[in-house]
């Protein structure tokens, strides 16, 4: 199978281009999911014109098997807490354990908010369209806690832009009211990184690199 990607940074154009035909109204802000989302995410904002951002999610495992999802920690002022209710109570979670696991989910969007961003305040997004973007996604657990999370900060419109996706997935989250961007639905999905032909894992240095070549001015109240 031929990638449809050279890279991240093709993608990004790739989705950049779609996303321009689409006229969506000012004011536009762009938030990359790090780390992958971060090289795509730079192409459509500089297309865009818009602020580059980051939605940093921070999932809490249950006790005993860290994989599997109760709830997550969502970036924000103030940050937001989703959690799935389901499977919380086949689990057994209780809110204090949350709360316990929340707190240290937190220091560590602050620790990745101070490596990446130098500790900046996260842009403001109210009655702003905001264009979430990733490298792919999957089973789309984690995207959906980013955008739950998202939506308590009162945006006027979300839209979810990734250059690959199965269509089951889309199908589900269209179906759960999200507008989804997405240029390739394989089938059958097998993985997102089989779609590009350079799908390394970013370190931080090539984050803040990807970050920096939005060149964007400072923002008021940024610290």
């Amino acid at each position: 199978m031929r990638s449809a990607f050279a890279d991240r940074t093709e993608a990004g154009r790739a989705l950049a281009a779609r996303l321009l035909g689409m006229a969506l109204p000012d004011p536009r802000v762009v938030l990359a999911l790090p780390r992958g989302g971060v090289p795509v995410a730079a192409e459509v904002a500089r297309a865009l014109g818009a602020p580059l951002d980051l939605l940093l999610v921070r999932k809490i495992g249950a006790p005993l098997q860290p994989e599997l999802a109760v709830a997550a920690v969502v970036d924000g002022t103030p940050m937001a807490i989703v959690r799935d209710e389901e499977t919380c109570a086949a689990t057994g979670v209780t809110a204090a354990y949350i709360e316990r696991q929340a707190a240290v989910a937190e220091l560590e969007i602050q620790r990745r908010r101070q490596r990446y961003l130098a500790g900046h305040a996260p842009v403001p997004v109210e009655d702003a369209t905001v264009i979430v973007v990733d490298d792919g996604v999957a089973t789309g657990t984690t995207v959906r806690a980013a955008l739950l999370g998202l939506r308590r900060r009162h945006p006027a419109r979300v839209v979810l832009a990734v250059p690959v996706a199965p269509s089951d997935t889309v199908a589900a989250l269209r179906d759960e009211g999200v507008e989804v961007v997405c240029l390739l639905q394989p089938e059958p999905f097998r993985a997102i990184g089989l779609h590009y032909r350079d799908f390394h894992q970013l370190d931080d240095d090539e984050v803040l690199a990807a970050l920096a070549s939005a060149a964007l001015p400072p923002r008021p109240g940024r610290l």
